[in-house]
């Protein structure tokens, strides 16, 4: 007689019955099988090759660089005409952190969107808002599935409308995949920061229609390829294939918090943050004592690597407005964003592009618990005609309102030039900073070297008049301009002296105190490391103002 073998894996009797007899159970389970494998099936090998063909991962392919986890997918609603089966969504565990993620299944009508799949991708939305996570989303569609009617454009419209309602309460990284076209463009621009690929599209229409309707002919490239979209703003970053912009998502999150009540991730350092940068040192000593002296142009992420945990930072829309740099970072472990005038590029100043990238990411770390610093070196808002006519006043401001309204602990260290309107506007005491420190490089004024033609003014007239007596009395032209370009030159270096500098800033408590080159990391980690002690990341409260 046979002994079953009972075990915990398995301790009830297996059954006997022959393969050929099955039951409504079996059936049950046939389907349950069939059921949950067909997502991972896709539109068939056929369309997977064809996917494969143009350089394009399947969405099954994308997750996996995402985790080596085992997803959980949720809502596997697969309707009678693939109603809701060309976007897959669930929950994944990326470095330890639960992440909502969608991705278009291209390989399925297309990754088009109707009604069904509309729900489906809200309900994954409105999913990471209620349980505080963040919200990764693949787009690789056409649109609206044509056929689906105005179901396609509800499917879009349920989606926004949960986008929106989510935004500000947990960050949104999207990726462009393909050629994406009306709805599959809106939707993701939503979302916190854009990521988008070479050799993809997306735009309100395709060429084509461009063409049928203004007579233009223009290539997708040229359309809303990645160079024009990372020119634009409308992208935050631009990488060469998608595998860069998978691994790049999951770098960014890293800087990021889970949601508006929470920290961003804090990882303690092995970089010690009381050690002399003698690099930092070299920079400035070779900057300055170079033969144009203190109008030298650098650029600022020199510096930054100076200043970050292992020199480590991460760039935001590095393709524009170069005159401000934004990044994240880490300064003994903890999160910071950068707002930086970088002086290699239109000596810093600050014009309408530089306003937009710059408000838009303080708004950002002010959502979001994220502490600041600004590096200063800014000779003023850009003049000029063309800034003045397509609006530099309204965007200027826009930037000085979101400092304003800036709750998190923020940091201003002026490196150099801080003038006029740019300094009141650029986290002073005065807009609510946390702490302003000044290299003893700092020249602190109301206006740069101009500024000595009011200062000086009796002087400058009396130095003129001169000029001209000499020249009337039979002193040769060259000789008397030399007498008076001498004269103008020592007013100007004693206007510089006496004023183009941190003292009267230093006198006035306008700066708390002036940090020596080499030891900046140290100071700006041990005051973070204080105020963000004292800091509790709690959702934005008060009365919403006006203007964005």
């Amino acid at each position: 007689m046979e002994t079953m073998q009972y075990s915990l894996n398995n301790p009830f009797k297996e059954s006997k019955a022959p393969a050929t007899q099955t039951g409504i159970y079996d059936d049950a389970l046939k389907l349950g099988k069939e059921l949950i494998e067909k997502p991972f099936l896709g539109g068939g090998e056929d369309r997977i090759r064809v996917q494969h063909s143009k350089n394009r991962m399947t969405v099954w392919e994308r997750i996996k660089v995402l985790t080596d986890e085992e997803p959980n997918i949720t809502y596997q609603n697969w309707g009678p005409n693939l109603d809701g089966a060309s976007i897959v969504t669930g929950i994944l565990n990326i470095k330890g952190r639960d992440v909502a993620v969608y991705g278009h299944d291209f390989t399925l009508r297309a990754g088009s969107m109707d009604a069904t799949n509309g729900s489906k991708l809200a309900r994954l939305i409105q999913m990471a808002g209620t349980h505080g996570i963040p919200l990764i989303g693949m787009n690789d569609s056409a649109g609206a599935y044509v056929p689906a009617g105005v179901g396609g454009l509800d499917g879009y419209s349920e989606a926004f409308t949960a986008l929106r309602k989510i935004s500000g309460v947990v960050p949104s990284v999207m990726l462009m995949f393909g050629f994406n076209a009306g709805g599959g463009a809106y939707l993701p621009r939503q979302g916190s920061f854009m990521i988008q690929c070479d050799g993809t599209f997306f735009g309100l229409t395709g060429p084509g229609v461009v063409k049928s309707v203004l007579g233009e002919d223009i290539s997708a490239e040229d359309l809303g390829g990645p160079k024009v979209h990372g020119q634009s703003g409308v992208v935050d970053l631009v990488t060469g294939d998608e595998l860069g912009s998978l691994r790049t998502a999951i770098r960014l999150l890293s800087y990021l918090p889970d949601n508006n009540h929470s920290f961003a991730p804090f990882y303690p350092t092995s970089d010690p943050v009381d050690r002399f940068i003698y690099e930092e040192d070299i920079l400035f000593r070779k900057t300055f004592n170079s033969p144009t002296g203190m109008n030298t142009p650098f650029d600022i992420t020199l510096y930054l690597q100076q200043i970050c945990d292992h020199g480590e930072f991460f760039e935001l829309q590095p393709q524009r407005a170069r005159n401000i740099v934004t990044a994240f970072g880490r300064i003994g472990g903890h999160v910071v964003g950068f707002l930086a005038n970088n002086s290699a590029v239109s000596s810093g100043q600050i014009d309408i592009g530089a306003s937009r990238k710059g408000t838009r990411f303080v708004r950002f770390c002010n959502l979001y618990n994220i502490p600041m610093v600004f590096v200063e070196d800014t000779t003023g808002f850009l003049p000029g005609r063309d800034q003045e006519h397509n609006g530099i006043v309204l965007e200027g401001r826009k930037l000085l309102d979101s400092i304003i309204d800036l709750r998190t602990p923020r940091l201003t260290l002026i490196i150099r030039n801080a003038f006029g309107g740019a300094y009141a506007t650029f986290n002073s005491y005065f807009t609510g900073a946390s702490m302003v420190f000044a290299l003893p490089t700092a020249r602190i004024a109301v206006m740069g070297p101009a500024g000595k033609e009011y200062v000086y003014k009796d002087e400058i007239t009396s130095v003129q008049k001169e000029f001209l007596a000499n020249v009337k009395k039979g002193m040769s032209e060259k000789e008397a301009a030399a007498t008076r370009d001498a004269q103008l030159f020592e007013i100007g270096q004693r206007y510089e002296k006496e004023l183009m500098n941190p003292k009267e800033a230093l006198s006035l408590g306008s700066v708390s105190s002036i940090i020596l080159p080499g030891y900046t990391r140290n100071v700006l980690s041990k005051n973070l490391s204080f105020l963000m002690s004292k800091y509790k990341p709690a959702e934005m409260s008060g009365p919403q103002r006006e203007f964005e």
